[in-house]
């Protein structure tokens, strides 16, 4: 770190002149990221569903994507009425003549055995349902491409373009929208936050100035990993996000440690090479932990959640270059002038106030709170547990879905159609499960499909050669359901997928005997989500496990304990439960209207995991900075119970106001978030504010100080062993 400053402060206006370049490389090649990155990702490629999916696109071109035009012609009988005819007839023509539209495309005028499950209940408007090819990657700019040229009034006739692919479509283009407005909502208010954190303009500015450094680099490098895998779009969030929140904590942390350094004495020069020996170690340490707490996220098989270890991993590398470079340069460049335009003075003299000196760390505020919290500290630790218990108990009925339609605003076109087809028709869309039967003969596939209608709620099962309801057959069928050794079986019901009872029509359908030497594989939305939850289930312990031994490892290495380590995992679980419970309390259980958005009675089954890393990631960077300073103080003391409990007060009054600064600073930027009109972003902002503020207030300033005092002593133990690698091979912050 001494030798990466001296070479910064050798040339600070060469490195500026070269970060500006790369910042003009970086946003001319990142601007058009978004029309790169995809927006599903929600699937594990290696589920039975999954699999199912690709025999089905491949085999028999049926994609699992679909738009829906709904056409709605108000006091008329769509069965009956010859204008509706004249423009819908054509309409399904055209639609057909596009190459990426797969078969059957399905209307009243094209497939009469299924119109009347296309026609409201009081027949005045209708649904055509057209297969996409390309899947998720793809079908959504086919959906959008469909919408643009079909979508609109006709005679008094409106057509509505819905359907899960232009869904997809609708949320790419509101997360740009969304970003947009999270960014002008975070810079302006951190701004000012800032100001009044350092007093002055200038010294404000330099956070900003790296944060935004940080989230066009990040963009620019997401686009880079778009050409070699699939990258969710939604990872722009947490790369805007965390861009920003990260670059403010570090130079926040950097600057702060400068203006001490130079008010103890140190010349300007001298104080940088200070502060980034001392507060930059602690800075690359504390983002080598966030690196790799969001890393476990790449033991997942599901592209959305890679995507946002992809992100989180560029941001914490760029930002955490740009506090170690950009930062000393700039502090070199401005020297005297990064005090100016100090806004204190004037409202000091306006108010008719006293200048502050310097004051020493015992004597403040800070200082005198954690000696009361350390006097009190059985009682304090017992309140703030119970209360944090409490607070996460809704968590334990906390229930994990699919996101469907219902992310997207009530305002939404795409929305508001589906909203209306759920309440205007009699039949559930995209209820029906498929079945992939692969390696068996005709007469096994009928009697199969003969048990599957005997499940109840099961309407019917059509095979190739026949329709089965009830357990019997009940007619011939004709179709291209077969092809070489797969055969396509379809369970028609009339139950929503993402509810209880769909779950079970689908448990039930699957535990039907299957057909010997036969490989059966369920498709559908209901598989698809009870695939992913699965899967996510699956990886769970090994990401749990990874970030406990990754995060034990490096806290031991910077503390030489191993109670320290042990202590910062509990009280960081206890304060997530906190933020699940909020999530469940607000999102799934529809309190406080759901912040707007509709409550579906379960949480997206991909949000809980992404909170938990990026959430643990940044309490455990808040957990570097103060234990650093902790530290620092205990090796300069005799090693006494007294000197632990002033070496914990020390600490924590030396860096309080730092990190709840830092902490609201990244509350602003996260709670920017909660104004995503799609619902679990949303979600995600607020769960991270929430994470955010309970670690910096509840978690830090009470329970730390609190269970470091009944520890004494011990907080610093660690078997013979293990203290004698911690002497060859630990870090420290000086």
């Amino acid at each position: 770190m001494e030798r990466l400053t001296r070479l910064v402060l050798a040339a600070p206006k060469s490195v500026l002149t070269g970060a500006l370049a790369l910042l003009v490389i970086f946003g001319v090649y990142g601007a058009g990221v978004a029309g790169h990155l995809l927006s599903g990702g929600f699937e594990d490629p290696h589920s039975e569903s999954a699999q199912a999916s690709k025999i089905l696109e491949n085999d028999f071109e049926r994609g699992s994507i679909q738009v829906v035009f709904k056409i709605d012609a108000p006091g008329r009988d769509v069965t009956v009425d010859p204008l509706v005819a004249k423009i819908g007839k054509p309409l399904v023509a055209e639609i057909k003549g596009y190459d990426f539209v797969q078969d059957p495309v399905l209307s009243i005028w094209t497939d009469p055995a299924a119109a009347k499950n296309l026609i409201s209940k009081d027949k005045s408007s209708t649904l055509i349902i057209v297969p996409l090819a390309g899947g998720e990657n793809v079908a959504p700019g086919h959906a959008q491409e469909l919408a643009e040229r079909f979508a609109g009034e006709r005679d008094g006739v409106t057509i509505t373009a819905t359907g899960q692919g232009k869904v997809f479509a609708d949320t790419n283009k509101q997360v740009s929208k969304d970003l947009a407005i999270a960014e002008g909502i975070a810079i302006p208010i951190s701004f000012i936050a800032l100001i009044i954190i350092f007093g002055g303009v200038i010294a404000a500015a330099l956070p900003l100035v790296v944060g935004i450094f940080a989230i066009v680099g990040t963009l620019a490098l997401l686009r880079v990993f778009a050409l070699f895998t699939d990258v969710s779009i939604f990872a722009m969030n947490l790369a805007t996000a965390m861009g920003l929140a990260l670059a403010i904590d570090y130079t926040l942390l950097i600057v702060t440690r400068y203006r001490e350094e130079v008010a103890g004495g140190l010349d300007r020069p001298a104080a940088i090479r200070r502060a980034m020996s001392t507060a930059g170690r602690t800075v690359m340490f504390s983002a080598v932990t966030v690196g790799l707490s969001l890393s476990g996220l790449l033991l997942f098989h599901q592209y959305f959640l890679r995507s946002f270890a992809y992100a989180g991993l560029a941001v914490v590398v760029v930002a955490l270059l740009g506090s170690l470079v950009i930062t000393p340069a700039l502090l070199a460049v401005l020297g005297d002038r990064i005090d100016g335009w100090d806004l204190r003075k004037p409202i000091r003299r306006l108010l008719g106030r006293p200048e502050h000196g310097f004051i020493p760390t015992e004597q403040t505020w800070w200082y005198r709170f954690v000696q009361w919290v350390l006097r009190r500290a059985a009682p304090v630790a017992l309140i703030v547990t119970v209360l944090l218990l409490v607070l996460g108990a809704p968590f334990l009925s906390m229930k994990l879905g699919f996101p469907d339609d219902r992310i997207l605003p009530t305002s939404q076109s795409s929305r508001v159609a589906m909203d209306e087809i759920r309440s205007d028709y009699a039949q559930k869309l995209g209820g029906e499960v498929t079945v992939v039967v692969t390696g068996s003969t005709d007469q096994a596939v009928d009697d199969y499909a003969a048990k599957l209608s005997a499940v109840k709620g099961a309407d019917a099962v059509t095979t190739p050669d026949a329709v089965f309801a009830g357990g019997q057959p009940v007619g011939p069928r004709q179709s291209d359901d077969r092809r070489g050794d797969h055969r396509i079986l379809t369970v028609a019901n009339n139950i929503n997928p993402l509810d209880d009872q769909g779950k079970q029509l689908l448990a039930e359908l699957r535990a039907v005997p299957k057909p010997a030497s036969a490989d059966v594989k369920f498709a559908g939305i209901a598989a698809s989500t009870e695939d992913t939850v699965a899967s996510i289930y699956h990886q769970l312990p090994w990401v749990l496990l990874w970030i406990a031994v990754a995060t034990f490892i490096l806290l031991f290495l910077f503390t030489g304990s191993v109670v320290l380590p042990l202590k910062a995992l509990v009280l960081n679980l206890l304060s997530l439960s906190v933020t699940f419970g909020a999530v469940v309390w607000i999102f799934q259980e529809g309190h406080f209207g759901a912040l707007g958005t509709t409550a579906t009675g379960f949480i997206t089954a991909t949000m809980p995991i992404l909170m938990f890393c990026v959430a643990f990631g940044l309490s455990m960077d808040y957990e570097v900075f103060l234990l650093g300073r902790i530290r620092e103080e205990w090796l300069k003391s005799d090693k006494t119970t007294a000197d632990s409990d002033h070496a914990v007060a020390y600490g924590l009054a030396s860096t309080g106001r730092v990190i709840t600064a830092a902490a609201l600073l990244m509350a602003i930027v996260f709670a920017a978030m909660i104004a995503s009109q799609v619902s679990f972003m949303r979600m995600f902002g607020l769960g991270l504010t929430i994470a955010v503020l309970m670690d910096a207030t509840l978690i830090r300033m009470l329970l730390v100080p609190a269970f470091m005092r009944l520890m004494g002593r011990a907080n610093w133990w660690a078997p013979a062993p293990l203290r004698k690698l911690h002497d060859k091979i630990g870090l420290s912050e000086s």
